[in-house]
């Protein structure tokens, strides 16, 4: 099919500290990719921002490498708790779910809430509209996430979060991988240009692990997931700083405001660097422009650029922003 405009994809798996040994970036591109390819295959197929990215964050919520769906860390009180939200960047409509628990794909419940004029639904308001969907219930914990809970339960939960990022070590296998213990921030992402030239995003997370019952994610706010026609951002990282920076709006803003998507990024990045703030962003505006930063050590993110599959794993430690 001829296509209007140059499809784009770029989705990331969260933020933290660097991935050590080669074996834990191949780990993260195996689960990264082939998200990537399927994405990108759907738009080429014709399919609209929104449907690409639920696929993509069905995906990733599958995986239990990331924190989201499968693999989300557990709460302080042994619970999984997970947010999500989606937006449509034509409608400028954002849709969201917080804290919600016992469903396999937290996306889905933004996707249905996109047409709903109760558009943003917390706990008891999810679990009530799971009921009405018939969607079965599910089990997210994994045992990694598991016997991490029960570890700190032991040490009287000093961490103030979880280890969110997971690594596969030089010499492991999927079996006897490691987790990554001082990485400690995650969501997933995925920001879509179709076809038609239109832009959505979408981000799900299971939190920040260990947290006080109650606490809401930047994932389900527009601070961490927002778009409009020129721009569309899904941030990740903790989530206190990029709800104090109101990162993805402030970003999306300034492209809508007449700012390039490059010059948006630095001069966000900038300001958060200079209050010391641990986070990553990646995003896309309507001329195709994909980008990403991050004040953290690594932003685990790939994207396709219309030509080839590409990544930032191995970029330099410290605040980086790049856009092609």
């Amino acid at each position: 099919m001829e296509l209007d405009v140059q499809p784009k994809v770029i989705i990331h798996g969260g933020a933290g500290s660097s991935l050590h040994g080669k074996g834990g970036v191949e780990a993260v591109r195996r689960s990264l990719y082939p998200v990537i390819e399927e994405v990108y295959a759907l738009l080429l197929a014709g399919k609209s921002a929104c449907e690409a990215v639920v696929r993509g964050c069905q995906m990733l919520e599958d995986d239990p490498l990331f924190n989201a769906g499968t693999g989300s860390v557990l709460q302080s009180d042994g619970q999984i708790r997970m947010s999500a939200a989606l937006m449509d960047g034509i409608a400028q409509r954002f849709s969201g779910t917080i804290n919600v628990s016992r469903v396999q794909h937290p996306i889905e419940l933004a996707l249905y809430l996109q047409n709903s004029p109760d558009r943003v639904l917390s706990d008891f308001g999810a679990a009530e509209l799971l009921r009405e969907l018939q969607l079965p219930s599910y089990d997210p914990i994994t045992e990694r996430r598991l016997n991490e809970w029960l570890q700190e339960r032991q040490e009287n939960f000093t961490k103030t979060m979880a280890a969110v990022v997971a690594e596969v070590g030089v010499g492991d296998d999927a079996d006897t991988a490691v987790v990554d213990t001082s990485a400690r921030r995650g969501t997933i992402g995925v920001v879509v240009l179709d076809s038609q030239g239109k832009l959505a995003v979408g981000t799900s997370t299971g939190g920040k692990g260990f947290e006080r019952i109650g606490r809401v994610s930047d994932s389900a706010m527009p601070a961490g997931n927002y778009a409009t026609a020129h721009a569309a951002v899904s941030c990740t990282g903790i989530g206190e700083d990029i709800i104090d920076e109101c990162l993805a709006a402030r970003i999306v803003v300034r492209v809508t405001d007449g700012m390039s998507l490059l010059d948006a990024m630095e001069r966000t990045f900038a300001e958060a660097t200079d209050r010391q703030r641990d986070l990553g962003a990646i995003a896309l505006d309507a001329s195709g422009a994909i980008a990403w930063g991050k004040t953290s050590d690594v932003i685990l993110a790939a994207f396709h650029d219309g030509n080839k599959i590409a990544d930032t794993l191995e970029l330099p430690v410290g605040t980086q922003v790049g856009c092609i």
